[in-house]
């Protein structure tokens, strides 16, 4: 009996201990976890040209729920309306009036598409149009001002001035959560615009289908065809509170035929509606201050799934619950990057990581499926599917810093684009792709950049030879803009292209990716015959003027050149100022063919202090002057690589110099701090990759070029277990230069840092001074 007692004890010490270490493990862990959340300041470029939005969403989520602005058409008179250029992203901050609440949104963009599933609370008299900025009394939207609006990393609120509604917003990955606070009303709607989108215009909506399941809970799904040709997009939305009775208005046109429900009053209290154009709203008596929750559910395959989703995600919790969830969730992914600095540098660097993790997006229901290019229903095995990739600007800094700090993630996007290739009818990996579609948006076939260098970073477990093949037939698909050209004459004919030059170049640069990947793979007649045609670059720069032209068919320079000139000179949102630097696969030939060394960073100079007239970039809405420093354009992604070059030109003192005032004038913890489109966080990891003190010049290379730290010190949680840590002694905004690098109490003097020195951990030391070392 004692032997048992004593036993007895000794198991309950035992498990006194193991808690108590638990608890112990636990609380240091959550010391160690700073509440970085804070630092977040989504309102960060939805001023101006930064086109981000403000609304809730959590990593990668596949919901984006954020407040319209406008109801902006892309059609005017028959034509391109450019005014719907500014809603990219469906909210402005220079806007005074909220026209609703939407579920879908790209971040940065400067082309669109989304907004799907418009929500809009309002009491007293119903109205189901929206009417306009200048008489919003007209419509159902309402006045707000920015002194009652606050947007953090997972959460936005607003008050709805005209109808005294306090509007509340979070996210989980396939949810968003609305809460509305109402005045006592017998008169209170939540209305349900179910033809609203951004980059709208008439015939957009394919199709709609709503299903009222229960007196709080309707399913149905959205078909339309913009940007993506093919996107249907299905729903469930759950009320926390039944609705005492609800209606619709169907706003398409008359039709010959109509079938035979015409026997039924549809547009009250009835279950089951379609469409093309439609409209819902719902009533509600409601008390001084009671708030109606709302969970809306969106799944690519069924409303089945989109319930599931919602049952999953959000299920029975809270609000309050779901937002912390979705706010801790924020605090582990920006916790991979720990810097110290000043409020503003730390605004500036995490609200940068926070636009940087939310594109790409996750594509597939919480049991794995999702609908491919060919329409069928795929599951994703092992692997998180994500769409919305922006490929022409990500390639750059995104993906390669997701091969830093989020390399599985990385890894499952590029799975993500070798199912876009197994599904697609045309056998090519994406170009610009979301919804199961391909936008075809912008030139180069970069994801084969983003296929290389996550291959040889040791981020992709798939199979890397088939990886490699769909990469040569990516760049063999000879009928895609002018790519037939481009193996035949290794160069693209004016008369064939309007951004023949632009092509090339990226092309050039793609294929040396590929000969890379090929090299890596041990496959050398591939290597061989891609590094040839990397060169390619070769047959559009004219020596006699030191540009890039465009070249005839007959193999003469185009006449009337403009380096200037972002019209009609072969170039895609640039001109031949910035893109004649666009050889990040081989400076030294380009030096070469420049001059040598002294002459190209006379032309780099040149670049930044010139003075580039409105005229030159006036037909070109992706460039502003805000993103401008002298002729170099940093709003706009082609040049991004461009102030690194004075390494290879033996000056990189004003690399450091550039940097740092590119990321003092380009980056700043205001509305309109963003000087250009985010790009789905390219314009953000450009920020935090240079802020840290190094660039990935060329993709598909070990090497990050070294420039100037921004900040004191960092330490970089790696997902393999290891830290690297980075110190900038003496830094400041007048120490701008590196007068000695140490990588682990070894001085570093090519101003070179290779990937596995940060993935193997350790220490990069920075000693920064006033003077530049000559």
């Amino acid at each position: 009996m004692y032997r048992s007692k004593k036993t007895s004890y000794m198991k309950k010490l035992e498990t006194f201990i193991f808690l108590f270490l638990l608890f112990f493990s636990l609380h240091f862990k959550a010391q160690k976890s700073e509440k970085l959340f804070q630092y977040v300041n989504p309102l960060i470029g939805t001023e101006k040209m930064g086109h981000t939005y403000p609304g809730a969403t959590s990593p990668f989520g596949a919901v984006q729920l954020s407040p319209e602005t406008d109801t902006i058409s892309y059609e005017l008179n028959g034509k391109y309306n450019g005014e719907v250029y500014k809603y990219c992203a469906g909210y402005r901050y220079e806007d005074n009036t909220i026209v609703g609440f939407s579920s879908t949104h790209f971040s940065g963009t400067g082309h669109s598409d989304l907004g799907d599933f418009l929500v809009m609370p309002t009491v007293g008299k119903l109205q189901l149009n929206p009417g306009t900025a200048k008489n919003p009394k007209n419509g159902y939207r309402s006045r707000f001002s920015h002194t009652n609006e606050k947007a953090e990393a997972g959460y936005y609120k607003v008050k709805l001035e005209d109808y005294n509604i306090l509007a509340e917003l979070t996210a989980t990955t396939r949810v968003g959560v609305h809460r509305y606070t109402f005045p006592k009303s017998d008169q209170a709607h939540i209305i349900l615009d179910l033809m609203a989108g951004i980059y709208n215009y008439d015939g957009k909506n394919v199709w709609t289908y709503v299903r009222v399941e229960n007196g709080n809970t309707i399913t149905g799904y959205r078909q339309t065809n913009g940007w993506a040709r093919t996107r249907t997009v299905y729903f469930a939305m759950k009320f926390s509170k039944p609705f005492k009775s609800y209606g619709q208005k169907n706003y398409d046109g008359k039709q010959v035929y109509n079938g035979f429900w015409r026997k039924f009053d549809q547009t009250k209290n009835f279950p089951e509606i379609a469409g093309k154009n439609l409209k819902m709203y719902f009533d509600f008596d409601t008390n001084e201050n009671e708030s109606i929750e709302i969970k809306l559910a969106i799944s690519p395959v069924s409303q089945a799934n989109a319930l599931e989703n919602l049952e999953k995600e959000a299920g029975n919790l809270s609000f309050d619950q779901i937002k912390a969830q979705t706010q801790e969730n924020w605090n582990k992914e920006l916790n991979k990057i720990i810097i110290k600095g000043s409020e503003t540098e730390k605004t500036n660097f995490y609200t940068a990581m926070y636009h940087t993790f939310i594109n790409p997006t996750t594509y597939m229901d919480t049991n794995g499926e999702y609908k491919g290019l060919d329409q069928n229903i795929h599951k994703a095995e092992g692997f998180t599917n994500y769409t919305t990739f922006s490929l022409w600007d990500t390639y750059r800094a995104l993906h390669p810093f997701f091969n830093i700090i989020q390399p599985k993630r990385n890894g499952d996007m590029v799975k993500s684009m070798m199912a876009h290739y197994d599904q697609f009818s045309m056998k090519m990996l994406p170009i610009w792709s979301h919804y199961a579609n391909d936008n075809w948006c912008m030139s180069g076939y970069h994801s084969v950049s983003v296929v290389a260098d996550a291959i040889i970073k040791g981020n992709y477990n798939g199979d890397a030879k088939e990886a490699l093949k769909a990469c040569i037939a990516t760049a063999n698909k000879r009928d895609y803009e002018g790519i037939g050209f481009y193996i035949d004459k290794g160069y693209i004919p004016a008369e064939k292209s309007g951004t023949s030059v632009s092509n090339t170049l990226e092309y050039a640069y793609d294929d040396w990716a590929i000969a890379q990947l090929a090299k890596h793979l041990g496959e050398t007649e591939i290597y061989n015959q891609f590094i040839k045609r990397s060169e390619n670059w070769k047959n559009n720069f004219d020596k006699t003027v030191g540009f890039m032209r465009p070249r005839l068919a007959d193999g003469s320079f185009k006449k009337d050149f403009n380096a200037l000139s972002t019209h009609g000179q072969g170039f895609i949102e640039g001109n031949s100022w910035n893109y004649s630097f666009f050889v990040p696969q081989n400076p030294d030939e380009l030096i070469k063919m420049m001059g040598g060394k002294k002459k190209f960073a006379s032309k780099l100079d040149e670049l930044f202090t010139m003075h580039l007239p409105d005229e030159f970039f006036a037909d070109t809405e992706d460039i502003t002057r805000e993103g401008i420093i002298g002729g170099y354009v940093h709003g706009n992604e082609p040049a991004h690589h461009v102030a690194y070059l004075y390494n290879w030109a033996g000056q990189p003192w004003k690399t450091q110099a550039q940097i740092r005032h590119i990321l003092e004038m380009q980056y700043k913890a205001t509305p309109d701090g963003l000087g250009g489109n985010d790009d789905a966080g390219q314009m953000s990891a450009w920020y935090i990759l240079s802020s840290l003190g190094f660039y990935p010049v060329a993709p598909g290379s070990e090497n990050y070029a070294i420039g100037s730290p921004a900040i004191d010190h960092a330490v970089l949680n790696l997902e393999n277990g290891k830290t690297f840590e980075i110190e900038a002694i003496n830094q400041s905004p007048k120490n701008v230069y590196v007068e000695k690098i140490l990588l682990n109490g070894k001085e570093i003097k090519d101003f070179t840092l290779k990937h596995s020195d940060i993935m193997n951990g350790g220490k990069l030391s920075f000693y920064m001074c006033s003077k530049a070392k000559k």
